[in-house]
């Protein structure tokens, strides 16, 4: 499988040629800047299509076909759109927790963005606690609904910002036991050993019974985690108009459309990193032939490809169930998921001491 730190690798050195250290050091950090800003846009799009489309097909409809072949450049319409869209200047408001609060959304999404394994020796954060870095950098985003919330002086923001400030600290647990178990089972919280041990087996197969339920509590407490159906009493229209974000107009609401996006392709490719092997390919063990062929395939379309399966999984679930109640989302995290969670945990820890795993 080709190593893409051969071209980073490659990059750097060149770049010395002419260049002192810390100059080289700045023009990359620029260079990955542009490309997360390129891909963050890019998937954004994707995914605004994708669910559309999905969406469309589950409920026997059509979806975009207007514009473009398929509907494919109604995407490039609602940007155009979004982006000449004045920003109203409100009265009455905290100005400046008003303006922060979309940033600090878009802050914690691109720094967890930044962890993924994208590939073979293509990955942007990774040091040997990649894990713990990952689930703090995802909880800053909280802090922005709060505050966009708070600082609008409208009540039915705040009201939609206290709930998803409840529902995102109540379904960390459970997301972070879900990652908990897995870190059990592999013995480290390094992102790319994580994917390395998954070299002969990814761990949904390894990790037995617990790393199966893992995997339930962290669909079910992701999908949660991100706002989305059928857990969005936070922006639940009927209720609340659209939530902690009704105030904010042109692109200050735009960063809330993309980040919830793309904290959905976030949470997908977390969920491909813990349990389907990342960018490892499918191995079978005493399959060589069969190894060999899946070695072919390039890591980044293993580990986009993955992700993508996971967000189907995600969405068949937003568009089969109705929306929930505050109490009952309440009741599902801590008289169910968190225990669960908690007893799966001990459960893959005996797993482990009795080496009782595949």
């Amino acid at each position: 499988m080709f190593d893409f730190s051969i071209v980073t690798g490659w990059l750097h050195n060149w770049l010395l040629g002419f260049m002192p250290e810390w100059l080289t050091t700045t023009v990359e950090c620029v260079l990955i800047g542009v490309l997360m800003i390129v891909a963050y846009a890019v998937l954004a799009m994707v995914y605004i299509f994708y669910e559309r489309k999905l969406c469309a097909w589950m409920q026997c409809r059509l979806g975009p076909t207007r514009v473009g072949p398929w509907g494919l450049f109604q995407l490039f319409a609602d940007v155009f759109k979004m982006l000449i869209k004045e920003i109203i200047r409100l009265e009455n408001i905290d100005r400046f927790l008003f303006a922060l609060a979309p940033y600090l959304v878009i802050v914690a999404s691109m720094l967890t963005f930044a962890c993924l394994p994208w590939g073979n020796g293509l990955q942007i954060i990774d040091f040997n606690i990649g894990v713990f870095f990952m689930v703090a950098a995802s909880s800053i985003g909280v802090l922005g609904i709060l505050l966009a919330g708070w600082s609008s002086n409208n009540k039915y923001t705040l009201i939609g910002a206290m709930r998803s400030g409840a529902q995102m600290v109540s379904y960390e647990l459970s997301v972070g036991l879900s990652i908990l178990t897995i870190v059990v089972l592999a013995g480290t919280m390094s992102i790319t050993e994580l994917v390395e041990a998954q070299s002969d087996g990814w761990f949904l197969f390894k990790g037995h019974i617990p790393a199966f339920i893992a995997f339930v509590i962290y669909l079910i407490a992701a999908n949660a985690e991100t706002n989305r159906g059928p857990f969005d009493m936070p922006e639940a229209e009927h209720e609340l108009t659209a939530g902690y974000h009704t105030e904010y107009s042109g692109m200050h609401f735009g960063f809330f459309y993309l980040a919830e996006y793309l904290n959905l392709f976030i949470v997908s490719g977390i969920a491909s990193l813990l349990f389907l092997g990342g960018w490892m390919p499918l191995h079978v063990p005493g399959w060589d032939g069969f190894n060999a062929v899946m070695d072919y395939i390039p890591s980044i379309v293993w580990f986009i490809g993955k992700a993508l399966f996971v967000t189907f999984l995600l969405m068949w679930f937003r568009w089969s169930y109705p929306r929930v109640r505050i109490d009952q989302m309440l009741k599902l995290e801590w008289k169910y998921l968190m225990p669960i969670g908690l007893f799966n945990l001990i459960l893959m820890t005996l797993v482990v001491m009795y080496d009782l795993h595949f």
